[in-house]
């Protein structure tokens, strides 16, 4: 037996050491057979959760955020643990295509309201400030790099994009180099790199300087935003009880009393010799009537004078038949249509009082037209609001699936629209939009106007951050996986150094410049000036430390009026500058 057992425990131990060779070498071909499915989405799985969870660590109060993904993608690339290029390309242009796409959905809706009459000198600002951008990068390749090396002004326009914290332009650049390059296109993700961590200090280092250069004083901008507020209040909803004691009103009807006054109401409950009415646009007014309106705040005091003084009381507390229900308008049907077009008053005997869109309160004009999405105020008796609601959806679920077919038609569309060339004399190849341009544009246009063709634009903010998070994270660790290779020869034996000192200068040269025009010329409040650079360089960091020092919302409704014209200038002029002076 002791000879058997001396025999055995030998071969037990082979066999267990086999075992774990085998497992080692299983795993050891995981991480190095680059052409199978299950090592690519393990590389991109690792590298993009080491990125995110490295990007949300904060110095000095600051993170990278998700663009720390580029970074763990160039560590990857730099040690082999890589894939075939044509699936990391592949990666990379549909993460670009989706990530732009979400953000024209995005920002389509408020794109072309945002030229309001303060939108168009902000947009105005912001197109200076990426105008110099771009002239301040041409200033530093003429200056600090030999110009016959034809691959150091794409290197400068990587600089560019990562001195302005823009991603997409980024992607933008790279697309339209694989054009005039082909396979040689230089890797300008490594100038990238080097330029953001100083852009992101830099904007909002350059936003503190401009408070130091114009002597601005927090606590007094906080008051006048204040005073603005008490002020600008035209079209917040403002709701009022009055008693008919104008005569001239007697025997005339709502529609009547609005053509005359020619100001927005909604007279959404009325009583008439102790009788509760739902009144519509030919309900008669007598002398004696209370009612229940809905205006614009700043028409209160016109409305009160014409039609009687305020009443103490709430008719919605009293026993009365009637409800008021909050409604979600889900059926695509009613994408587009106007308040007025609906007939809520004469056919349905409802009235709508308030529009909540985004979490905003907004007036319920006639020719307001509504989106899928918005949720609307409804009272009346109980069972036209449930006809009401079963007309306008009312269905919370149905939001929460977003609309694929949209999101796939318009980008189909976009690639059509990108793909479609421009020739121009003297240049070396004909202009396309390419796969960011083209699909950014549609998606803004569909956005704006998809209803008008039955497309249904509706996503949850959920549903769209998600899936731009998706896009810009394959595209950025695709970009930076393929950049890894050479990225240290660039930085450390290469230009690395001066990409860094390059990326500041065009980072904080023109918001230096801007900020002052706007605050000495155009008299703008300090915070909405620093949400405008947020936005111009479309940074959250930034903005996120403009909401710190800001208790208003000065800084967000800066940021938002410029951020659509800035993303598509930036996607844009990256391009153009890259077919017209890289060919």
């Amino acid at each position: 037996m002791r000879v058997l057992s001396k025999f055995f425990v030998p071969l037990h131990a082979i066999y267990i050491n086999r075992y774990f060779m085998e497992s080692f070498h299983w795993l050891v071909d995981l991480f190095t057979t680059t052409d199978s499915v299950a090592h690519i989405v393990l590389l991109y799985a690792i590298v993009i959760a080491v990125g995110v969870y490295l990007g949300k660590i904060k110095i000095g109060g600051v993170s990278l955020g998700v663009t720390f993904v580029l970074f763990a993608g160039i560590v990857a690339g730099h040690i082999g643990f890589t894939a075939p290029t044509p699936i990391l390309t592949f990666a990379q242009d549909f993460g670009l295509i989706l990530f732009v796409f979400m953000i024209g959905l995005q920002v389509g809706p408020g794109f072309f309201e945002s030229f309001g009459t303060q939108g168009i000198k902000l947009n105005g600002l912001t197109s200076l400030a990426i105008l110099l951008n771009i002239l301040v990068m041409f200033g530093c390749y003429y200056i600090f790099f030999d110009t016959s090396d034809k691959t150091n002004l794409p290197m400068m326009v990587g600089t560019l994009y990562g001195a302005v914290t823009n991603t997409p332009g980024l992607g933008a650049a790279n697309e339209a180099l694989g054009t005039v390059f082909g396979q040689d296109a230089p890797q300008i993700a490594s100038a990238y790199a080097c330029a953001y961590p100083l852009g992101v200090l830099g904007i909002i280092g350059a936003i503190i300087l401009i408070r130091l250069i114009c002597g601005v004083k927090l606590e007094k901008e906080e008051e006048e935003l204040k005073a603005l507020d008490e002020t600008n209040t035209a079209k917040k909803p403002y709701k009022m009880h009055l008693e008919v004691t104008n005569k001239y009103l007697e025997g005339k009807t709502i529609l009547q009393v609005h053509n005359f006054l020619n100001r927005e109401f909604v007279v959404s409950r009325l009583v008439h010799e102790g009788e509760l009415i739902i009144p519509n646009r030919d309900t008669i007014f007598h002398m004696g009537d209370q009612m229940l309106i809905v205006c614009a705040e700043a028409d209160q005091e016109a409305i009160t004078a014409f039609i009687g003084p305020k009443l103490d009381i709430d008719f919605e507390q009293q026993d009365q038949p009637m409800v008021s229900k909050r409604i979600v308008i889900t059926n695509p049907k009613l994408n587009g249509k106007t308040l007025a077009s609906l007939h809520f008053s004469s056919v349905h005997g409802v009235n709508v009082t308030r529009v909540t869109r985004h979490g905003m309160d907004i007036f319920a004009s006639p020719s307001l037209p509504l989106q899928v999405g918005d949720r609307i105020m409804v009272v009346g008796p109980e069972d036209a609001v449930d006809r009401v609601a079963n007309k306008m959806g009312n269905s919370i679920r149905r939001l929460d699936a977003p609309n694929i077919a949209t999101i796939f038609v318009g980008i189909m569309i976009g690639l059509i629209f990108g793909s479609f060339p421009l020739a121009i004399p003297g240049m070396p190849v004909p202009v396309k939009l390419g796969l960011a341009g083209g699909p950014l544009i549609i998606a803004i246009l569909i956005g704006r106007y998809g209803y008008k063709i039955h497309l249904v634009t509706y996503t949850t903010t959920s549903a769209n951050m998600m899936l731009r998070e998706i896009g810009l994270v394959l595209f950025l660790a695709s970009v930076g996986i393929k950049a890894g290779a050479g990225f240290f020869e660039t930085v450390v034996e290469g230009n690395g150094l001066l990409y860094v000192l390059t990326g500041f200068l065009i980072t904080i040269i023109p918001i230096l410049i801007v900020g002052p025009i706007a605050r000495l010329h155009y008299k703008f409040n300090y915070f909405t000036i620093a949400g405008m650079i947020s936005g111009t360089y479309t940074d959250p960091p930034a903005l996120a430390y403009s909401n710190s020092i800001c208790s208003k919302e000065a800084p967000a409704l800066g940021y938002s009026t410029v951020y659509p014209l800035a993303m598509f200038l930036r996607i844009f002029t990256a391009q153009i500058i890259v077919l017209f002076f890289c060919g």
